[in-house]
């Protein structure tokens, strides 16, 4: 391991089990690496069989013979049309792994990372233990999502510790690359459609061929729970589609047993930092084609910083669902039949989802830049490099207090040179200037309206939050009860963080049902850091702590001033009735003006995400205010 990090556990107990895999190919041929011997060992239950016989046992399974014969009593389609059109499903969603085309891969991704990356970071105690895993039970590999490279990276990771190659959920686009696609194809990525929407057939294609492969142990399989890229990269809400699928073969007892593995990736500087903030801005995303990516390939030439991939301890879904499912519901249904999953169960794969994403942030390793990005949001218009390095190094007394995992330079380095340092690395969003930090702004040809000048404003702010929300999960709990504190008296605290659950419960990923506990941490880690203390009445904020009280409410600010914006809006333009598509373009519109007019500091609430969260909340709403006055008339009978 390296001397010259520091990595901090839960617990507060130093850790340093990071390795550079890059070191070694720097200093022997890629050549060599990709084509030396590959013997991985697979799971003990798995039989041996190729793609295409996979792909027929999807086909000739009872399961997908019961949904054509619904299909064709509903749509009157005759049998052999159905079976044409399952197995064009099957030949554009599957996989078709070759060795040959991981060597490839692999040979390739050499190159390019170690033109990209100073270093990428794995914990090898983490790779011990999936080995181990995946040789006993179906494997289901679960990263969080923040680039396109984390798919690649972690087979590049996998094949070089002699590891299965695991099959990979892929979105539909990528397919469509000239040759890039096949490659990935060939490399273990299956494809699906963004918009399956109600296509029964599809539906019953891929879950089947999803079951088959866990049920079989063909590979490890591989899925982002969040679904999506996150665009600001902050965690996102679950989508569970993916996991009843994955889960479905262990509920009908076709295997004894499910490890999932949260992986967390942690990126110092992301390759697509300026596209994810126009993104956020409104600005379609780039088609995925081969004539795009060889444009991209610029990307090349500049320093992205190091990288670490921290894989978790398996979690074993036989151990969680002990208590919460009775699985014998699943004996009064033929295993091939289809059936609706219970409450109970959509609960626990709910929850064991959101436990997934929550151990991803526990993982995440945090650099220097993030929390500078933190202090540099609360300074907009710029501060003096020895406040902002006095700030940070605070920051991370506090951060390594609240159980954050920080990479920091060695104590050889001193601390200008790590903000310097990490000025330079991220000169796209920051630059120094006579001793003051300012946010960059991007250069366009010619005079630009007033209107430009606030996107490009806002699209600096946007990269710049981006990386504060990479470790926003270390202080959101204990921000949350600061906020309860400030605003509601002194023995409401609980009642006001409860309300501020709700509130966030898209903009935070949060575990259902898991409010207290939620409470009980963030206090535990505001008390442990000397900034409350806590009666059986009331909790207070010691002396010293008003300081950590105020920058915490500081952090969280910018999502309650953003939540209030949105519903000013609706008050002011009350008597308009609003499409949801044009919501945003409305919303846009409307804080544009704000600007103009000299009104406010609203750039982080330009972004697109932010209108879909509030109509979700707005929605959920109004269904607790319908069921409050069904139960209030419900009461008066």
């Amino acid at each position: 391991s390296e001397s010259g990090l520091l990595y901090r556990s839960v617990d507060g107990a130093e850790a340093d089990g990071f390795f550079d895999i890059l070191e070694e190919r720097r200093r022997s041929s890629d050549l060599s690496h990709a084509f030396r011997t590959f013997n991985p060992q697979p799971y003990r239950g798995a039989t041996p069989i190729a793609a295409a016989a996979l792909n027929r046992m999807v086909l000739e399974s009872q399961y997908l013979s019961y949904i054509i014969q619904e299909i064709m009593v509903e749509c009157d389609e005759p049998r052999e049309a159905l079976l044409e059109e399952a197995s064009a499903l099957l030949d554009e969603m599957s996989q078709n792994l070759q060795l040959g085309f991981i060597r490839l891969l692999g040979f390739a991704l050499s190159k390019v990372f170690k033109s990209v990356f100073s270093s990428i970071h794995v914990n090898e105690d983490g790779l011990t233990r999936l080995q181990q895993a995946i040789q006993e039970y179906p494997v289901i590999l679960m990263p969080n999502h923040r680039s396109y490279m984390d798919f690649l990276v972690l087979s590049y990771i996998m094949f070089t510790y002699d590891l299965s190659i695991p099959v990979i959920a892929a979105g539909i686009p990528l397919m469509g690359m000239k040759l890039i696609g096949e490659i990935f194809r060939r490399s273990g990525a299956f494809f699906i459609r963004r918009a399956i929407g109600s296509d029964k057939l599809y539906w019953a294609v891929l879950s089947e061929y999803v079951r088959t492969i866990v049920r079989t142990g063909y590979a490890p399989l591989e899925f982002y729970v969040e679904g999506l890229r996150s665009r600001t990269l902050k965690s996102l809400t679950p989508k569970l589609g993916m996991m009843h699928m994955v889960l479905e073969p262990f509920f009908k007892g076709e295997v004894f047993d499910i490890s999932l593995v949260p992986i967390s990736i942690s990126y110092e500087r992301v390759l697509e930092e300026s596209l994810l903030a126009h993104e956020l801005l409104g600005v379609p995303k780039p088609k995925e084609t081969t004539e795009a990516l060889l444009k991209a390939r610029t990307v090349l030439k500049e320093d992205y910083g190091c990288m670490h991939v921290c894989f978790g301890n398996p979690v074993s879904v036989r151990d969680l669902v002990k208590g919460k499912i009775n699985r014998r519901q699943y004996n009064l249904v033929p295993r091939d039949l289809p059936m609706k999953p219970s409450k109970e169960t959509q609960e626990f794969v709910s929850g064991l989802a959101h436990m997934i994403i929550r151990l991803h942030e526990r993982n995440v390793v945090l650099s220097a830049w993030n929390l500078m990005a933190v202090v540099l949001l609360q300074n907009l218009q710029g501060i003096d490099l020895d406040l902002l390095t006095h700030k940070t190094l605070g920051l991370r007394r506090l951060a390594l207090r609240f159980g954050a995992h920080l990479r920091w330079p060695s104590k050889d380095l001193c601390r200008d040179d790590v903000m310097s340092s990490s000025v330079s690395l991220h000169h796209s969003v920051v630059r120094c200037e006579r001793g003051r930090v300012y946010l960059v702004e991007e250069a366009g040809p010619g005079p630009v309206t007033q209107e430009e000048a606030v996107f490009r404003r806002a699209a600096a702010v946007l990269m710049c939050a981006s990386y504060r929300n990479q470790a926003v999960h270390v202080f959101t709990r204990p921000a949350m009860v600061a906020v309860a504190m400030i605003t509601a008296a002194r023995n409401r605290t609980g009642e006001s963080y409860h309300f501020l659950l709700e509130l966030f419960s898209n903009e935070f990923v949060l575990i259902p049902g898991q409010a207290v506990q939620d409470f009980e941490e963030g206090c535990s880690l505001l008390q442990q850091s000397g900034v409350i203390g806590r009666s059986d009445e009331e909790i207070y904020v010691r002396d010293n702590g008003q300081e950590t009280i105020i920058f915490l409410r500081e952090i969280l600010q910018p999502f309650i001033e953003s939540y209030q914006l949105v519903f000013r809006y609706l008050c002011e333009e009350s008597s308009q009735t609003f499409r949801e598509k044009m919501f945003s373009n409305s919303i846009r519109s409307f804080i544009v003006k704000l600007f103009i007019s000299g009104v406010g500091h609203f750039w982080q609430y330009l972004r697109n995400d932010l209108v879909n969260y509030v109509t979700d909340e707005c929605n959920r709403i109004m269904l607790l205010l319908k069921q409050m006055i069904f139960d209030l008339s419900s009461s008066f009978r």
